[in-house]
């Protein structure tokens, strides 16, 4: 229904719901109520809440309006420092969204034909519904019937946790392996803002363009209908790029804005036309249509080995959050192990 936003939304989500009462509030005559809370399920029928006080079930067709609203911060200082890993992974699913998922317990099995890992692997936060050894047979058997890859994405506290991650060791011992390092990481969308950057002109759109797309492609596999999925995929997003002097694009980026925070990703300058601030001049564009639209907040992912990139984005005021690694049956995930 118009409004309803809570119907792409997955279990985990927080999310404000309205909806009709079933007789007018004997005290007040009023016939509308709302419930915030942790979105438990999501059905066709019916969606579940946990509230402040208890479980609230409300019949789909009495929904009249709801939308998400930013998890609740577990740590201590600024917003983007203040989420839990889980929380933040839930915010990134957002941000560069699957198109399909379905729960395994509290894990999120994520399909999207095959473009990128982040959209294309299990989600490994809280527990599965079933022991670990049984949880990776059913990845494996859920990818495989999509004839994907099986692929997990395990966010831990810091790169060296990893070793000691129990779903890490009993991926191990299944025989997977895994791939290299990511980091997670986050800055206030104002900050960010604050950091000066180079005169250069670049374009922004809602949607993405052909030629967008073609300088994507040039660096990444991306089959366009998997990639249109993906990348519109978003409660809302912008593309951004610069042209040479000849008009040709050589540097493209994406916004893509879920629960209150903007995530940076597709970060592309070509090869020659690098150190000459078209970087900076992306993040600080997409800065400022986050905080257009409403975001305190900006997360992305950068590989540990891109040591250009994580000088570029420490200087514009990134830290890190959290990381996680790709884990894959029998083989070292390679270069599509990309987060985005």
């Amino acid at each position: 229904m118009p409004g309803d936003s809570t119907t792409s939304s997955t279990p985990g989500t927080r999310v404000a719901v309205r909806f009709l009462l079933p007789e007018p509030d004997p005290r007040t005559g009023a016939r509308l109520t709302d419930v915030t809370g942790t979105l438990v399920e999501n059905g066709p029928d019916r969606v579940v809440v946990d509230s402040a006080r208890g479980r609230v079930v409300v019949p789909r067709e009495r929904v009249v309006a709801s939308r998400v609203i930013p998890p609740r911060p577990v740590r201590r200082g600024a917003p983007h420092r203040s989420l839990s890993l889980e929380d933040l992974e839930r915010v990134m699913n957002g941000a560069w969204p699957p198109v399909e998922r379905e729960m395994l317990g509290q894990w999120v099995l994520r399909a999207g034909h095959g473009f990128t890992a982040r959209a294309n692997s299990a989600l490994a936060i809280g527990f599965p519904d079933a022991p670990l050894g049984q949880a990776l047979l059913e990845v494996a058997r859920w990818y495989e019937q999509r004839s994907l890859g099986p692929l997990l994405t395990v966010p831990v506290p810091e790169v060296g946790a990893l070793p000691e991650d129990p779903v890490v060791q009993a991926a191990l011992a299944a025989g997977w392996r895994t791939g290299e390092p990511v980091l997670v990481q986050s800055a206030a969308a104002r900050e960010v803002l604050q950091v000066p950057a180079p005169d250069v002109r670049v374009e922004v759109g809602a949607r993405m363009s052909d030629e967008w797309y073609a300088a994507l492609a040039a660096y990444r596999a991306a089959p366009r209908a998997a990639a249109q999925a993906v990348l519109h995929g978003s409660p809302d997003q912008r593309f951004a790029l610069v042209r040479d002097a000849e008009g040709a694009v050589v540097a493209i980026g994406r916004l893509g804005v879920s629960d209150g925070w903007g995530g940076l990703g597709a970060m592309w300058v070509a090869p020659g036309h690098r150190r000459r601030g078209l970087g900076r001049a992306l993040v600080r564009t997409m800065a400022t249509e986050a905080a257009g639209l409403g975001c305190v907040s900006l997360h992305l992912q950068v590989e540990v080995a891109n040591s250009a990139a994580r000088t570029l984005y420490a200087e514009v005021g990134f830290t890190t959050h959290h990381a996680y690694a790709y884990l894959a049956p029998g083989v070292v995930p390679g270069p599509v192990s990309r987060a985005c």
